[in-house]
């Protein structure tokens, strides 16, 4: 076991990842302060993980489905942002720091479009396993419960937005050694 859960964190470590800086850390929580990041993004739903072609399309726009037609690496983690309460949500690949930088070529694929995700920060729970609607439920329950033990209160606590899912696993990697995440929006402090 010891040997494969080397090679996950090396296959998970060959892409570059989102920066962050850790604010606070208590266990599987943390609060994290992201820059503005560049992501390419699709609707989909959690529970599919991108089976339902979501996955794809955004792999296309990195493969060279792109107004550039040029190749950009993966990276870690693929966001999924709540769009409305019935599980719909927008999955998003990070672009690299230097084509975030550069410029972002605009996609030539179906429903696939480029968006910034602001900078802010984040409340945030680690947490393994495969990555559902229920267990992200879960998860965001016990970040709530632990922000509130903390006095850190949600950007948008009425809506459920600002709710976001992060994985950085490939898809064949066992539950157990999985490592998602939810986070959190903070209200900002003046």
């Amino acid at each position: 076991m010891a040997g494969f859960l080397g090679w996950n964190l090396i296959a998970r470590g060959a892409y570059e990842s989102a920066e962050y800086k850790v604010i606070q850390s208590d266990g599987s929580f943390e609060v994290r302060e992201y820059p503005d990041l560049m992501l390419a993004a699709t609707s989909t739903n959690l529970d599919s993980q991108g089976r339902d072609g979501s996955f794809m399309k955004l792999f296309r726009y990195i493969s060279g489905a792109n107004e550039s037609s040029q190749k950009i690496e993966m990276t870690t983690p693929v966001f999924m942002e709540k769009l409305d309460e019935n599980a719909a949500v927008q999955m998003g690949f990070v672009m690299p720091k230097e084509i975030a930088d550069s410029g972002v070529p605009k996609p030539t694929g179906e429903k696939v479009e480029v968006r910034k995700r602001p900078a802010g920060r984040f409340a945030v729970i680690r947490f393994s396993g495969q990555l559902t609607t229920q267990r992200a439920k879960d998860a965001e329950a016990k970040l709530r419960d632990w922000m509130a033990s903390k006095g850190l209160a949600a950007a948008d606590p009425a809506s459920g937005k600002g709710v976001e899912t992060a994985g950085y696993d490939p898809p064949f990697t066992p539950g157990p050694l999985r490592r998602n995440e939810v986070l959190i929006r903070l209200k900002e402090v003046d």
